[in-house]
């Protein structure tokens, strides 16, 4: 088939199904495009105005997914669609511009903008695939860019929700009037302050209260059960007193939590399209664990997770078996920060702590021949029993941090609001009851009962699953639910790097 002449108008508008692209054009494209073209024989695709224009609203559409549209070429895309005579050379660059804007588009909406393992060391995400071949055909063939688009988004409500989120925050008015909230002493129940006004004002803004309760300098009631509310959307402990901690979420703006929609947004893209039939699913800034079953809640479990120094990491695996009555072996982290210097200053630590100390050949040290100089060549640990770190069980599954999830001895922890504590490792509240639920799923003998008589008789047994139990350690820091808008401190400072790099 003849190629056009260079300067032959093609007046690819409305339809025109004998147009065919040199390939020369296509040399700068990427492999999976070069072959589309080769597959069709070079025909131009986008012949049709109602999918040319289609997938112009699909893209200005991105922006509802914290994406950019000149990141899919849309002005220079708009540019081509309005004028109407395009010579052979502008024809082909329209045509393949829209290819490749269709495929970028499609490809950062199933798995996101960024790679997270080119950003975050501490990330460990199943890769997902797309093959965008097929979704175009089905596209160009059935004329449903949108509907095809729209599949590429994760499936998950709170995908959806987010995205709600984000149209409802560009929605709310500007809010460089409102003064700094600024605490001295912490606000308390009938305090006549200037401050509580402004507290009023926040509140209010992100309607918690209601306007006309904004100009009383007197902390009552309802501005007490405002804070509350408003401190339940922000993982604060609802005690209704104005501190440090709720004045700065009440000073946050709307700005920022924008910023943080957005890169939440990009997350979801990240993470399992599905999560699995049973799932843990453990949200790291929420201090929270819930145990997922055909894409129900089941439980909820709160969590310690990995102090900001040791963070917890963010993966995807499978548990493969428990521990009842588990042994602990020191993690080489917590080999050099903490056992090295306390056994340094005080060799009792092994005995008062119940570590045993083993060689290569796995030999037993006394802790007397102990040498500091030499504790990495060594293996320490700890036996089972209620002073054990990993408390009655541990929940195992792989991963090349070697974190799991496990019961604690310092249970006292889980009382706190901010839970960011731990070297790494997941700490679960109510473990056995966790326990319970796995392993009735696995075989009905199961129960509480036969699981406590296993932890009194004090022997360390591994219980092995047969069936696939999905564990997903994963970050989010903003999200919607019944209680409206949701915010979490970004405890790893990860939110920020992440936005930067999506505007560049």
């Amino acid at each position: 088939m003849p190629v056009a002449k260079a300067q032959e108008v093609v007046k690819i508008h409305p339809n025109n199904t004998a147009f065919t692209i040199d390939s020369t054009y296509l040399e700068s494209s990427a492999k999976n495009i070069r072959e589309f073209y080769k597959d069709k024989k070079y025909k131009a695709l986008w012949t049709d105005e109602k999918d040319r224009k289609t997938l112009l609203l699909s893209i200005a559409s991105a922006e509802q997914d914290g994406l950019q549209p000149n990141d899919y070429n849309y002005d220079t895309l708009t540019a081509f669609e309005k004028n109407k005579d395009l010579n052979k050379e502008k024809s082909a660059a329209y045509d393949v511009l829209l290819t490749q804007s269709f495929y970028k588009l499609a490809l950062h909406l199933f798995k996101g903008k960024i790679s997270a393992a080119s950003l975050y060391p501490d990330w460990a995400l199943e890769q997902k695939k797309l093959d965008i071949g097929p979704l175009l055909n089905e596209a160009l063939k059935n004329h449903t860019v949108d509907k095809i688009i729209d599949r590429c988004r994760p499936p998950h409500k709170t995908y959806e929700g987010l995205r709600k989120c984000l149209a409802y925050l560009n929605s709310m008015p500007d809010d460089g009037t409102l003064q700094t909230v600024t605490i001295k002493e912490s606000i308390k129940e009938n305090d006549s302050l200037d401050q509580v006004v402004l507290v009023r004002k926040r509140l209010a803004y992100w309607r918690d209260l209601e306007q006309s309760d904004t100009i009383s300098p007197v902390y009552d009631t309802k501005a007490i059960e405002a804070v509350k509310k408003f401190q339940e959307r922000h993982g604060i402990l609802p005690d209704g007193a104005v501190g440090k901690k709720t004045a700065e979420a009440l000073n946050t703006t709307r700005q920022q939590r924008i910023e943080q929609v957005v890169v939440n947004l990009e997350r979801w893209r990240w993470f399992a399209y599905d999560f699995g039939e049973k799932a843990i699913l453990i949200n790291i800034p929420d201090y929270r664990l819930a145990f997922i079953e055909n894409n129900d809640t089941i439980a909820t479990h709160k969590v310690v997770v990995g102090r900001p120094d040791r963070p917890t990491p963010v993966l995807d695996s499978k548990i493969n078996y428990l521990v009842v009555n588990p042994t602990w072996t020191v993690p080489p982290t917590i080999l050099e920060k903490d056992l090295t210097p306390k056994a340094t200053d005080d060799v009792s630590y092994f005995t008062n702590n119940n570590l045993r100390i083993f060689d290569k050949d796995s030999n037993e040290i006394l802790p007397e021949d102990w040498k500091p100089e030499m504790a990495k060549n060594y293996r320490y640990v700890q036996g089972s029993g209620n002073s054990n770190a990993l408390g009655n069980i541990k929940f195992n599954y792989n991963n090349r941090f070697s974190v799991y999830l496990h019961d604690t001895n310092h249970r006292e922890m889980f009382g706190r609001s901010y839970r960011a504590l731990s070297s790494g490792c997941v700490r679960v509240h109510k473990p056995l009851e966790l326990a319970e639920k796995i392993l009735t799923k696995e075989n009905s003998d199961w129960n509480m009962d036969k699981i406590n008589e296993m932890i009194a008789a004090g022997d360390t047994e591994k219980i092995y699953l047969k069936k696939t139990n999905n564990v997903h350690q994963l970050y989010w820091t903003a999200w919607m639910d019944k209680n409206g808008l949701q915010f979490r401190n970004d405890i790893y400072n990860l939110d920020k790097l992440l936005y930067d790099k999506l505007r560049n």
